[in-house]
């Protein structure tokens, strides 16, 4: 099969989107929202920093990173799915450190080195290969030497070898960009983009990461 954008299902709209948090939870038995939590603490955020959150979604992560940059720090948020937007907005109201922005992210972005940290959660693997290039690149451009880029998504695993509740997630639920993005090596790509340093965090018996890789100092 021919990977192709139009496969992806990661730009939620409609009632999935206006409903989404509430969904994550129903889908998941209520353990997303500590497995979430569990990230955001794994990102080792620091009081002050600037943070560029790609594909922000409703904002539930734009407001546990708050709870470690303060509001000394800022998240930049970009976003272009308008329910998703409004769901940010609401819950966002009262922090004006927490700004959203209508951005594609797979386009050039205007950033130059400002900020401390770019975080992506499932998000990614939606791509084809060409605009996770972009996107890495993006990231890469934005972050201040030194800064780090977290990637929460998949990890990269045999999907022919996962337990079967695993394979059907990936192959019945997912888009095949899912898969094809498990099977790369993510830490690979980083690497041609100029990345090093790399940390990660497992979780769900290591089928979830939270990869961190950082931009080197000048």
């Amino acid at each position: 099969m021919e990977l192709t954008q139009d496969l992806s299902k990661v730009e939620v709209r409609g009632m999935e989107a206006k409903y989404y948090d509430i969904l994550m939870n129903i889908i998941t038995l209520g353990w997303y929202p500590s497995f979430i939590k569990k990230a955001i603490d794994d990102l080792e955020l620091k009081e002050g920093e600037r943070v560029l959150d790609l594909g922000a979604g409703t904002g539930r992560n734009a407001l546990l990173m708050r709870e470690y940059i303060g509001r000394s720090g800022e998240v930049r948020a970009l976003e272009i799915g308008a329910e998703m937007q409004e769901a940010f907005r609401r819950k966002t109201a009262g922090y004006p450190n927490l700004i959203l922005e209508d951005r594609r992210i797979d386009e050039p972005l205007p950033y130059h080195e400002e900020f401390d940290s770019v975080f992506i959660s499932f998000v990614l693997h939606g791509f084809v290969q060409e605009k996770r290039d972009r996107i890495i690149e993006n990231a890469l451009k934005a972050l201040k030497p030194g800064g780090r880029f977290a990637i929460l998504d998949y990890a990269n695993f045999d999907v022919d070898k996962a337990p079967w509740w695993v394979r059907f997630a990936i192959r019945k639920v997912e888009c095949p960009l899912a898969e094809d993005f498990i099977r790369r090596d993510t830490r690979q790509m980083l690497r041609e983009h100029g990345f090093d340093t790399f940390r990660e965090s497992l979780y769900l018996q290591g089928y979830l990461r939270l990869l961190m890789a950082t931009k080197p100092a000048d």
